[in-house]
């Protein structure tokens, strides 16, 4: 009994090594006229978020019109919870957050909704009439069957449910040219009981100290 209790503290102890190595990794970028720039600036848009999703195995009943649904879902959800994120800290930043619904209105209004990858950053705000704006990108590959997350989850109390593992990228494209003044990557463990809203909590507090709207 002793000894399994041994190797299960090694397995746990192992795993939660594992993901605080992977959540460490991230890499940061400000362009040399970052400042200057952002002192410029008003309004900011949070554009739809860039997201695919992969399988480390692909399961038996793989439906690739399912993880399109998701995708598209995801894209979305990622950036009502940033704008909500945000709003809740409003009074922290020098710039005000456009509304997505109105921005989504507005780019769809122009046909150009799933077509962002063929505009350049300054024309999109000039549609948007904003004077930046924050594009993202958000990699997710399943690792583990939800249904095994869930087991783990009752078996160790959360953890060793991760049920994949994601990277978020984070990029702020200014209006007047285009050029990107500020880059963020960060590499994200997810699990079973994960939100779109716990997910960006957890990024913008590791980002916090580097997001260059923060007064």
């Amino acid at each position: 009994m002793k000894m399994k209790i041994l190797i299960c503290s090694f397995f746990l102890l192992a795993t939660m090594s594992g993901f605080a190595q992977f959540e460490s990794a991230k890499q940061t970028y400000s362009a040399p006229n970052l400042k200057s720039e952002i002192d410029k600036q008003k309004t900011v848009s949070i554009l739809p978020f860039d997201v695919s999703i992969t399988y480390k195995r692909v399961p038996k009943h793989y439906d690739p019109s399912a993880t399109k649904s998701e995708e598209e879902e995801l894209k979305t959800n990622l950036q009502s919870s940033m704008f909500t994120y945000l709003l809740r800290k409003a009074n922290k930043y020098s710039v005000t957050f456009q509304d997505p619904t109105r921005t989504n209105a507005l780019l769809k209004a122009k046909g150009i909704y799933d077509k962002l990858d063929l505009l350049t950053q300054d024309s999109i705000c000039k549609i948007l009439g904003v004077d930046a704006v924050i594009k993202s990108n958000y990699q997710y590959e399943k690792t583990a069957s939800e249904g095994g997350a869930i087991v783990k989850t009752v078996l160790f109390g959360g953890i060793g449910s991760k049920t994949g593992s994601g990277a978020l990228t984070l990029q702020i494209y200014n209006g007047t040219d285009g050029n990107l003044l500020w880059r963020f990557y960060k590499a994200m463990n997810d699990d079973v009981m994960s939100s779109t809203d716990e997910l960006i909590t957890r990024m913008m507090k590791k980002v916090s100290r580097n997001f260059p709207y923060e007064k």
